[in-house]
């Protein structure tokens, strides 16, 4: 019987686990993702059985996950039914429910625990039937097919009804309907709600930009080949101990193991990036932070 090496066996079992942990998460094949990740301004992270996991592009999420946003970071999701999910820095956003039944009628509930959120329903989507509450800290949204924005922010909280229709509330107060497009609703902690009013363009501009992930600042999204490569080590604890350190501060690192000449060296790298410029950019942004010395880029 042919018999390996400790070290070629102990290095095949590194190979399978690196390969195992650069997967995105995906559900079975029967299965219909009700969520997905399809841009991601890192640092991010998804806070899912205890375990904080930094998100990439083409992760499925689930029931109950917890996505969470750093300084600088955007996040994009696709839900199911066609919609966009959008995700401002320092945000804290809870999936919960999501699912169809046999009406084909989508439904969700999530809750904006911090920062800003937009959800958008795609034109080619708009008439597709959808049963979404979205909770922003102390006011709730329901939601049948629209866009809106809304921030949970320290000292108060508001939603900003952009297309469409909604009905808002707070706790116990009576619910408001809204159904005038850009016009905003401002509940401050502590005090009565204000009155529905028109929202200026100027703010809606400066409101919106909080939640867009931003051209030329390194966002991985969905099919991108190009590729930063943080560090060449020569062994593997070299590479797992920057693939950490990566994967804790929200960065979707993988190691790939490679040959130099004859030499065997590992990549640590960060995938999914669309474009050599959004590469650069975000090679710029983790260059002399995490142990990362001079990252370069490759397709």
């Amino acid at each position: 019987m042919k018999r390996f090496s400790p070290g070629l066996a102990a290095l095949m079992l590194f190979g399978v686990q690196l390969a195992f942990a650069a997967q995105p998460v995906v559900t079975p094949a029967h299965s219909v993702p009700q969520a997905i990740v399809e841009a991601v301004q890192m640092p991010a992270w998804v806070v899912r059985g205890g375990e904080r996991i930094p998100l990439a592009p083409g992760m499925v999420l689930q029931d109950r996950d917890q996505l969470r946003t750093g300084a600088n970071s955007k996040l994009l999701l696709k839900m199911a039914e066609g919609s966009l999910v959008k995700l401002g820095e320092n945000g804290t956003l809870r999936l919960h429910r999501m699912g169809e039944d046999r009406n084909r009628v989508f439904s969700a509930a999530m809750s904006v625990l911090q920062g800003a959120f937009r959800f958008t329903t795609a034109a080619v989507g708009a008439q597709r039937r959808r049963n979404i509450d979205i909770t922003i800290a102390t006011v709730t949204a329901g939601i049948r097919g629209t866009d809106l924005w809304g921030k949970a922010a320290a000292d108060k909280d508001i939603v900003c009804l952009i297309e469409g229709r909604i009905e808002v509330q707070r706790g116990e107060e009576q619910p408001i309907l809204m159904d005038q497009p850009l016009s905003f609703y401002i509940a401050p902690r502590g005090a009565a709600a204000l009155p529905v009013a028109p929202v200026d363009p100027a703010q809606l501009r400066l409101w919106a930009a909080e939640t867009e992930v931003e051209a030329g600042k390194g966002a991985a999204r969905r099919g991108g080949k190009w590729k930063v490569i943080a560090a060449s080590v020569d062994t593997q604890e070299e590479a797992l101990k920057l693939y950490d350190a990566l994967r804790t501060a929200g960065y979707a690192a993988q190691i790939r193991p490679a040959m130099a000449g004859e030499k065997r060296i590992y990549l640590v790298r960060l995938a999914h990036l669309p474009s050599k410029a959004e590469a650069e950019a975000l090679a710029g942004a983790i260059r002399g932070k995490l142990g990362v010395v001079e990252p370069r880029v490759s397709m």
